[in-house]
């Protein structure tokens, strides 16, 4: 039986933005419970939770002071609870974020740490003494800045490492009591109902005990994605065996930060670590076809042999969104979305895409995030009134632009606005096996005026279930184009999904409008 995260759309949900119920300007858990009749409407399959344990906020959730607990911004353990109800009754599937590398400083086990050097928690953390000339252990660099990855604990005279903030130390996932204590965090979320985890920069829980410089050409760089080590993959196994441990496929997505896919497929191991794993290439991919369409072809190529399932991400909660990204046409928004929607692999979506949400303008006494991050963290918008559906008009960021027409209560009412497309989308892809597991076969278009010429605009592939069968072709440009090539094997093609409404249900012409893209069926009978 295919398992759930083969044929699922998750629905990334940032907490903080999503929906505000007591006054605060802060979404919380309630907020999103509320709201989960809109992702069962929209027709995703679950949700993805970002951070909302107990934490100091140094980084928005990311610094776990408790993983057994809620932060009560967003609420209470009880809150969770009726959430993750609430969803299964909606048949939704919730996948919750666990931040293994670090801690926050403020974490009772690294506040025994730093206590003294003889404490039984010292070694739950990575400490090392100054090196030989009184500096720094090693020339890593932390996330988001040019400073080192250590900090003096003037108190014991060694150095913490810490990958991001210094108020994020690492955890030594080497200590065999702190990995029984992590999965000891898993197994408390696994009780509770969670479907899945999907585990931040999870390939730096392994590192070299030598903690050796890194090369002298690479110096200078952030140390995260440089850090691909053997030791992780033994400890993503142990992690594997828990979650096999539990009944209905539990599963876990890594953030897995290394820009080589051929790398990232290794987390998926001989099936035994990783379920799946993001493909982060494509978020900096530009909107260009022939770029996309080498995206495609590596991920089959370094995925398919080992037959890992790819995952498909276009907007998330560390990066601009896609809409901004491509210079804020929603034409390419729309395009966009058909392209996620029906490639080969489980696709996650970030709430607001569905309605061709932009990057907010945050003014500089607003920033709050020290990753700069807070444009693609604006507040989602419900409705066209002042407070936009949350409880206060004045929430913890500013809304996103166009806001009082980007909004889910408008969206839902305009047959042709983008959220209906993605909705037709998500419907078409429920509806077919051939989108949902079937293979797929990219096309090797030429332009028909220049044959010699390889930049072709336009992105064609066939998704393939047994008699199922799908034509997926994506026009990336301002102009029309003749696409009647593309079409393998011929066939009377009907048009089942276009960013063009008007242009569904009937036959396929054999061109394509100005940055349409269209789902094709052979007609029946």
């Amino acid at each position: 039986m295919t398992p759930w995260w083969k044929t699922a759309v998750l629905y990334q949900i940032y907490p903080r933005s999503f929906a505000d119920t007591d006054g605060d300007g802060i979404g919380d858990l309630e907020g999103v419970r509320r709201h989960l009749d809109h992702v069962a409407a929209l027709g995703a399959d679950g949700i993805w939770l970002s951070p909302f344990f107990r934490s100091p906020m140094a980084d928005f959730g990311y610094d776990v002071s408790d993983y057994c607990d809620v932060d009560p911004v967003f609420g209470t353990l009880d809150d969770i609870d009726r959430l993750i109800a609430d969803a299964h009754a909606l048949d939704l599937k919730v996948v919750i974020d666990w931040v293994p590398n670090h801690s926050s400083d403020q974490h009772p086990w690294f506040q025994a740490s730093r206590s003294g050097r003889d404490d039984p928690k010292r070694d739950w953390y990575v400490w090392r003494d100054p090196s030989p000339t009184g500096g720094v252990p090693n020339n890593w660099i932390r996330s988001w800045s040019d400073q080192p990855a250590w900090t003096l604990d003037d108190a014991t005279g060694q150095y913490y490492l810490h990958c991001f903030l210094p108020e994020q130390p690492d955890l030594n996932w080497a200590n065999p009591e702190l990995r029984t204590a992590m999965l000891d965090t898993l197994r408390f979320w696994l009780d509770r109902g969670v479907d899945g985890f999907r585990m931040d920069v999870v390939h730096l829980i392994g590192k070299d005990a030598t903690l050796p410089d890194d090369p002298e050409d690479l110096a200078g760089l952030s140390h995260v994605p440089l850090n691909h080590r053997p030791e992780t993959h033994e400890y993503l196994r142990e992690i594997r065996v828990l979650l096999d441990s539990f009944p209905g496929d539990r599963m876990a997505v890594g953030e897995v930060y290394l820009l080589d896919t051929a790398d990232v497929a290794t987390y998926y191991g001989d099936d035994d670590e990783l379920h799946l794993n993001f493909n982060f290439p494509p978020l900096h991919a530009p909107w260009l076809a022939h770029k996309w369409h080498r995206q495609i072809a590596r991920a089959e190529r370094e995925l398919g042999p080992l037959g890992a399932w790819p995952t498909w991400v276009l907007s998330n909660h560390d990066n601009p969104r896609h809409r901004t990204r491509y210079g804020g046409d929603e034409a390419r928004a729309r395009a966009a979305a058909v392209l996620l929607l029906t490639l080969r692999g489980t696709p996650f979506l970030y709430a607001g895409e569905e309605l061709g949400l932009e990057d907010a303008i945050v003014p500089a006494d607003r920033i709050v995030d020290p990753g700069g991050r807070d444009g693609c963290r604006a507040p989602m918008p419900w409705d066209a009134t002042p407070s936009h559906g949350w409880s206060t008009d004045d929430p913890w960021l500013p809304w996103p632009p166009d806001a009082d027409h980007r909004n889910v209560a408008d969206q839902s009412a305009d047959p042709a606005s983008i959220l209906s497309l993605y909705s037709r989308l998500l419907a078409a892809r429920r509806s077919s096996p051939a989108l949902q597991v079937g293979a797929i076969t990219l096309a090797d278009l030429a332009d028909p005026a220049d044959p010699a010429d390889p930049a072709f605009p336009v992105v064609a592939y066939e998704r393939r279930d047994g008699d199922d069968v799908r034509q997926v072709l994506v026009n990336f440009t301002a102009e029309p184009v003749v696409v009647t090539d593309a079409l393998a094997g011929g066939g009377d093609w009907i048009v089942e999904v276009s960013t063009h409404v008007d242009h569904e249900g009937s036959p396929f012409t054999g061109s394509l409008d100005a940055d349409e893209a269209v789902v094709l069926s052979l007609r029946q009978g």
